[in-house]
């Protein structure tokens, strides 16, 4: 069974497809530990998700992981939604997402972060260490395809099929 640290290990391979990644360094960029990343990576390559070549260079399986992102995602994960907060702006309320899909009056979705810059309803992350490994780690690609995801997991239907086709255009790069 996937883990939420799995999801955020496959996201960041994804979201930096030239890049020939090691353990030691997905670990201290995700902020989780070692042992995770591994047993992360065992998880990942026995769902098919992703793969080794024979100098153990990580791939993942892109057709594969499309069709867990868009479709099972939302399952696996679920949507938690909080009490209002301070955090970083998440899903709709993402850069992404400025001049596409109006807000409205409604409190923005945030995932929960002391350090946030915005106030509004917290939107549990995949995983609790993404605000600070995106904050000791930017990384704009890797933050759009968490917001797309997060979209998939807690938006409406039109909101869900509009990050669905972001997120297969940004698969296709990935290739």
């Amino acid at each position: 069974m996937l883990k939420s640290q799995d999801c955020i290990i496959l996201v960041k391979l994804l979201a930096n497809p030239n890049r020939d990644w090691n353990q030691r360094e997905l670990a201290k960029t995700l902020c989780i530990s070692l042992s995770e990343i591994n047993a992360g990576i065992k998880r990942l390559v026995a769902a098919g998700l992703l793969r080794k070549d024979i100098h153990n260079k990580l791939f993942p399986n892109i057709h594969a992981a499309e069709e867990f992102l868009v479709s099972g995602v939302k399952f696996f994960f679920p949507a938690k939604l909080g009490e209002y907060t301070r955090g970083v702006p998440t899903g709709v309320a993402a850069p992404l997402f400025h001049g596409v899909i109006a807000m409205g009056d409604y409190p923005i979705p945030v995932w929960p972060d002391v350090i946030g810059e915005k106030h509004g309803v917290a939107l549990i992350p995949l995983h609790p260490s993404i605000p600070k490994a995106l904050r000791e780690n930017p990384d704009p690609n890797f933050y759009d395809m968490l917001v797309l995801i997060d979209v998939i997991r807690s938006g409406r239907p039109r909101e869900r099929n509009l990050a669905s086709i972001f997120l297969k255009e940004r698969l296709k790069h990935a290739k």
